[in-house]
Parts: structure tokens; C-alpha cells; sequence
């Protein structure tokens, strides 16, 4: 890798062995995907994905006193991925007790995290690109971020250009500044190796299609037509809540960091089909391959007809449009029913910044009296907790219905469900 002098003198210790350890790191780092040189990140603000105070990472614990005690902060201020615990979530004693010995070292880590450089006390979401968060890039920046469906959204709807990067490799960047070059930073990186025809009767389902594409393509980019057809062709409030969804499943049942939108995201607006590879493959989605799809995800509960004790929404965090559509959903169907407050168990999640501005509505009354909590929490490690792995959660995210033994339901099964199944 070629390097620029500054960058040459900090890998010789011209600041000290620490930081000529981190670039040796994303040196080796970028040298392993052939990057031949480095790039100054340009984003005002970075994210990392390591959030969670959990007992087996101790070696990050380790790692930040290390970079603490030699003085290193980050370039860029960063937010995080969600906190794991929120006392407000349903849980029983034992999981309690679970929870304090998985993730005892949250506070240490938290102020860690403080000392290096976190944006905010409350800067915790998987979605930090939401308006009420402030961690919004523009596009053509170069990003030094990780967090697979931030990474995706940022690609995609913004225009930013970000790798897939891992935890810690993210923060890295930041502390110094530079990327190595390679990926979905460069212009061939960022072309389609598919098409993705969507040939259906009816809009699909976001996590549902975005399910389907992530296990056909993997971590190519895929080009999709036709889904302009159903959620327009302006980047709008619906629109956008739909590509973080969608996005969010083709990055987690796939490994997909970037697709094009056909007429809809900025770079499909610009260049169109020349961003289509000339061996480009075909994938066509119709009503039936996304049956095929959906029948093929494992029920992994022990009784697979237990009744759902508990239902998450929110993963990726729910945006304030949302938030207030399903409030809406939600009071219409528990009328229809004849019913005050959901059946089961519910669990809406946001970020910090996005509940903060629901609460300042009526809706957010509204919601909690039909006994839904509203949360910043990350649903993904309430359920690595062993003892909530156990219960049968039901979801409508294929993020995590993927990582963990939740189960997925369409948008319209979910509302049936938590209002008291059929009438």
C-alpha cells in the first residue's frame, strides 16, 4: 500500500506505538482486499457497531484503556449501536439476573466510549442516519462507519460510499481519519452484478423482498426495477422508512452493502443502467418466489405452536413516521376487536433522540395506554440473552428473526396477532 508521508510517519511512531499500531492495523486491514492506498474520511461524524458492555469482549475493554491511557481520541465524535438493557422491556426475574452478568460492564464501557470520542450520552441507534439523531452523512462522502444496515442505508439512499467494515476497524478509521481504499469506495466496487426484476401483484413486503434479494446476491450489488412502481420515485418520509427495512434484511440474509433502486436512489438517478456490469445475472421476484421465501425461514421455538409471549418492533429502530403509523394501525384494529390494550406482550423500539420527539406527541400516549413500551433498547441482545431465547418472540425484522430464535411475521400477521388474532 501506498502511503502518504504523514501517513508513513505514524505507522514509524512519529505519534507514539499506539498509533502506529492502529495503522498497522487498517494497513493490513485494506492490504487484505488488495486497497492500495488510503483516504481521508470526510463524514462530520462516524458510528461503531460495538455498543454493548457484554462480558465476553473483555479484550475491547482492554483495547480502549490501552487507547485511553496514551491519550488517543477520535478524530471524528461517533454514535453507537443501541444499548442492550432497558428495565422498562418485560422480563422476569431470572432473566434479570442473566442480563446483569452478561452485560455488567456496560457502564465502564459507556464511559470508555465517552473518553474516545461518542457523539452523544444518548447517541445509541442502529439507525443513526434519522433526522433526530444527527449523524446524517451526504453523499460522495467517504465514511468510516460499521453497523450492516447503516452501512447499507448510507450506500444506498444516501449516496455516502462505506465499506462493510467490522467493529473496532470502524473506530479505527475515525481516530485517524483514513480509509483504505477499496470496495464500495470506488466507482467499479459500486456497479451491479444483478438485476433484480420485481414482477409482483402487490407491493412487497420490505423485509420480506429485501429477505429474498440478500440470499440471492450475497454481498454483490444488486440493480432492482420495478419497485419504483410501488413506492414512488421521491426519497420521502415512506419511501425511506421502506429502504431502511428492506436494506436492513438484504444486509442480514445476505451481505449486502449497497443496491440501486431503479429511477429512486441518487446514483440510479443519475447514471441509470450504466451502472449495470455487462454480465450482469437476472433474479426475477414474483408473488410466488416470495412465498417460496417466506416458507422456507425454520421455526426454531421448541413448541412451535406456543402463543407468542412477547413481540418486537423496531430492527432496525423505528422512524417518527412510523412510530405514529402504527399508532394509528393499532388503534383502528383494537376498536374493530372490541379491545383496549394489545394481547400480547409489545415492544416498540427507536432511538433516543426519536422518542424523544414521539413523546412531545399525542400518539405516544395513545400507544402506551394500549400497553405498548416504547424503547431504545436493541432487540438483538435482549435475545442473546439464553433465558429470552427460550420464548417464543414473534417480529416482523428478518434482522432478527436471522440472528436470533425470534420468528417473522408479515406486518399485517403482527397486527392481527398482538390485537388478539382473528376476530
Amino acid at each position: 500500500m501506498e502511503l502518504t508521508r504523514e501517513q508513513q510517519a505514524i505507522l514509524d511512531g512519529s505519534q507514539g506505538e499506539v498509533y502506529a499500531k492502529i495503522m498497522k492495523t487498517l494497513v493490513m486491514y485494506g492490504e487484505t482486499f488488495g486497497a492500495t492506498k488510503m483516504v481521508p474520511v470526510t463524514s462530520t461524524y462516524g458510528h461503531i457497531v460495538t455498543s454493548f458492555g457484554v462480558i465476553v469482549i473483555k479484550g475491547v475493554f482492554d483495547l480502549m484503556d490501552e487507547l485511553i491511557a496514551a491519550g488517543v481520541t477520535s478524530k471524528q465524535k461517533f454514535s453507537a449501536d443501541p444499548r442492550p438493557v432497558d428495565k422498562n422491556v418485560p422480563s422476569n426475574l431470572l432473566q434479570d439476573i442473566v442480563f446483569k452478568v452478561m452485560y455488567g460492564p456496560q457502564k465502564r464501557y459507556e464511559e470508555q466510549l465517552k473518553k474516545i470520542g461518542l457523539l452523544r450520552d444518548d447517541a445509541f441507534t442502529c439507525a443513526c442516519y434519522f433526522p433526530e439523531v444527527g449523524n446524517r452523512p451526504n453523499k460522495g462522502d467517504i465514511l468510516s462507519w460499521a453497523e450492516s444496515s447503516a452501512v447499507n442505508y448510507a450506500n444506498s439512499v444516501l449516496g455516502a460510499r462505506c465499506n462493510r467494515n467490522s467493529g473496532i476497524i470502524e473506530m479505527f478509521g475515525s481516530i485517524l481519519g483514513f480509509v483504505p481504499y477499496f470496495g464500495l469506495l470506488t466507482d467499479e466496487g459500486r456497479k451491479a452484478s444483478w438485476i433484480v426484476e420485481i414482477n409482483t401483484t402487490r407491493k412487497p413486503e420490505a423485509q420480506l423482498l429485501g429477505s429474498a434479494i440478500g440470499m440471492k446476491v450475497m454481498e454483490d450489488v444488486p440493480y432492482i426495477k420495478g419497485l419504483d412502481g410501488w413506492i414512488g420515485t421521491e426519497l420521502n418520509d415512506d419511501a425511506c422508512a421502506y429502504l431502511k427495512d428492506f436494506g436492513a434484511a438484504t444486509a442480514s440474509n445476505g451481505a449486502v452493502g449497497l443496491y440501486h433502486i431503479d429511477r429512486l436512489t441518487p446514483e440510479a438517478v443519475e447514471q441509470g443502467e450504466s451502472l449495470i456490469k455487462p454480465d450482469a445475472k437476472v433474479y426475477v421476484i414474483d408473488d410466488a418466489e416470495l412465498e417460496r421465501v417466506k416458507a422456507s425461514y425454520p421455526v426454531i421455538w421448541k413448541d412451535k405452536d406456543a402463543t407468542p409471549r412477547l413481540c418486537f418492533m423496531g430492527c432496525p429502530h423505528m422512524t417518527f413516521s412510523q412510530l405514529n403509523d402504527w399508532t394509528e394501525k393499532l388503534e383502528a384494529k383494537l376498536k374493530e376487536k372490541g379491545r383496549r390494550k394489545v394481547a400480547i406482550k409489545t415492544v416498540f423500539t427507536s432511538a433516543p433522540g426519536v422518542i424523544k420527539e414521539f413523546e412531545k406527541t399525542d400518539n405516544y400516549k395513545k400507544l402506551t395506554d394500549m400497553g405498548v413500551v416504547v424503547s431504545y433498547i436493541c432487540p438483538l441482545m435482549y435475545m442473546n440473552n439464553p433465558m429470552c431465547a427460550k420464548m417464543p418472540v414473534i417480529t416482523n425484522s428478518n434482522k432478527l428473526r436471522t440472528y436470533t430464535t425470534s420468528r417473522y411475521y408479515s406486518d399485517s400477521e403482527i397486527l392481527d396477532q398482538i390485537t388478539g388474532g382473528a376476530k
